[in-house]
């Protein structure tokens, strides 16, 4: 059987057992988030999906809420006066993507394959098309997260991307997925604020919603 055809069914079985498992960890979060400062535990954020389709991808918010609404975060001048302090801890685990669990849960996302551009990353997403990486699921996590993440330049990015979408297959995926936790423990590839002639962050702040 083609690994393709049961990636999807597979992904969603994955996380709907994470999302019963990590119910402690969601409420923790939760509450951690409202007892230090007001707005809601989740914001959404459009981004760019399957065939270019857009949809609203869900994270722990991480930043007050009189953060400037769209404005993404390298272009904050001094982003850690926006960011929370639960924030910061969050963001630098990744714990603040544990929401897209249901992204994947309603079909718009995988847990491997690119991670999907912001609606407005316009040479981003020209860049994938040369690739064919705009016609797969995004992933929660990805080969171009795992060699460099923020550190790349579009076109190494796009680039990796495309050999994903290239070799794609169980194997693939799961080199991904291990080397993921890696890169998370050793917070690799993340930079925050501004950065003169630097790739940057991909998330933005955007209206916590």
């Amino acid at each position: 059987m083609k690994y393709t055809s049961i990636k999807r069914p597979l992904g969603f079985i994955i996380a709907l057992i994470a999302c019963i498992l990590l119910i402690p960890i969601f409420l923790c979060i939760m509450c951690a988030i409202k007892i230090e400062s007001r707005g809601p535990v989740l914001f959404k954020q459009k981004r760019v999906g399957l065939h270019k389709k857009h949809f609203n991808i869900l994270k722990f918010r991480t930043m007050y809420i009189e953060t400037p609404n769209d404005t993404p975060t390298h272009l904050l001048a001094d982003p850690d006066v926006y960011i929370t302090r639960v924030g910061k801890i969050l963001r630098k685990t990744s714990l603040d993507e544990l929401p897209q669990l249901f992204n994947i849960l309603k079909g718009e996302m995988s847990f491997i394959g690119p991670r999907p551009a912001l609606w407005n990353q316009y040479d981003l997403i020209d860049e994938r098309d040369k690739y064919g990486a705009n016609d797969t699921f995004p992933g929660l996590t990805g080969w171009a997260q795992i060699n460099g993440r923020d550190e790349l330049p579009i076109e190494v990015k796009a680039k990796l991307d495309g050999d994903y979408v290239k070799n794609i297959g169980l194997m693939m995926d799961i080199k991904c997925f291990v080397a993921t936790i890696f890169t998370v423990i050793k917070s690799e590839g993340v930079k925050e604020g501004v950065h003169t002639n630097e790739p940057t962050r991909e998330a933005a702040a955007t209206k916590e919603i």
